[in-house]
């Protein structure tokens, strides 16, 4: 996947422009107003993720877990938190991708490593 935010974090201008844009997608997204945070909506299935939520301290996981089940029972019942119990963007921070970045670097450690081949020389 490519990503701009590189590119638009080089140039204050462009970002100072796209900020409003941004900070109005991550509203219309809705994950707040049912108290989640952005790392709560990565897919668990990938062998990534599995490793690094498994990493998580117990106090996060539980976190984690709680959030989760409380927006699903929301989203049951057609309903969103009331708005003093919404995700502050201050609160939104990004506790899954640190570990993912390091579980997703071993990994391709790995398979570098295993798909090395020796040559003998005679």
């Amino acid at each position: 996947m490519v990503s701009l935010a590189p590119f638009v974090l080089k140039r204050p201008w462009l970002t100072k422009a796209l900020m409003p844009l941004a900070n109005w997608y991550t509203g219309a997204a809705g994950y707040r107003q049912l108290g989640l945070r952005y790392d709560d909506l990565l897919e668990e299935e990938r062998e990534a993720t599995q490793i690094a939520l498994k990493r998580l301290s117990p106090k996060e996981q539980y976190e984690r877990i709680y959030r989760i089940r409380r927006s699903t029972q929301l989203s049951y019942q057609h309903k969103i938190l009331p708005r003093d119990q919404w995700t502050k963007p201050h609160e939104d921070i990004r506790y899954l991708k640190p570990i993912l970045d390091q579980v997703e670097a071993e990994l391709a450690e790995k398979d570098a490593l295993d798909s090395m081949t020796v040559i003998k020389k005679h």
